[in-house]
């Protein structure tokens, strides 16, 4: 049975799929401009047939606020990369894995998923497991643990979710 798709989410889709495309390409000639047409006009078709087109695959309102929370995220990366730097340059002593549980505020599986993938980039802390409304984190020390905790990038993300 057909979810009741709105047309707002589709364009979005066509919108997405043509800056992507023109992205990569960096080319604005007929041919590969009408190339790129017919390939967005295809996935979008597809996606409407299999009835993937809807809130969930196109978030509308977390593409308003993803820009801050990515120039934050990128800042965050930088830090934790030069974090990751001095322990490799201090020794194994500096080194301590640890896992730990860390809770999730989020209300959505897309928010807690957005929440484990910016653990995961962040070097240094991997998300092993979800459950729930718990991360199971694995982190080089405790101080990734203990800035996890802290609750920043949980609060970030949360709000990309209002």
């Amino acid at each position: 049975m057909k979810k009741n798709i709105s047309l707002r989410y589709i364009i979005s889709l066509i919108v997405v799929l043509s800056l992507i495309w023109i992205g990569n390409s960096g080319y604005f000639n007929g041919l590969l401009l009408s190339l790129g047409a017919v390939s967005v006009a295809f996935v979008v078709f597809m996606a409407y047939r299999l009835g993937i087109v809807d809130e969930e695959s196109q978030p509308l309102s977390v593409s308003r606020r993803i820009i801050v929370y990515w120039l934050w995220l990128l800042k965050t990366l930088v830090q934790s990369n030069i974090t990751v730097v001095k322990r490799i340059w201090q020794g194994p002593k500096a080194i301590n894995p640890v896992v730990a549980r860390i809770p999730t505020s989020q209300k959505t599986e897309m928010g807690q998923t957005i929440y484990a993938n910016s653990i995961t980039l962040t070097p240094g802390t991997t998300t092993l497991d979800i459950q729930g409304d718990t991360l199971i984190v694995y982190a080089l020390s405790y101080d990734g643990i203990r800035y996890l905790q802290g609750g920043e990038m949980d609060r970030r993300v949360k709000r990309l979710e209002e």
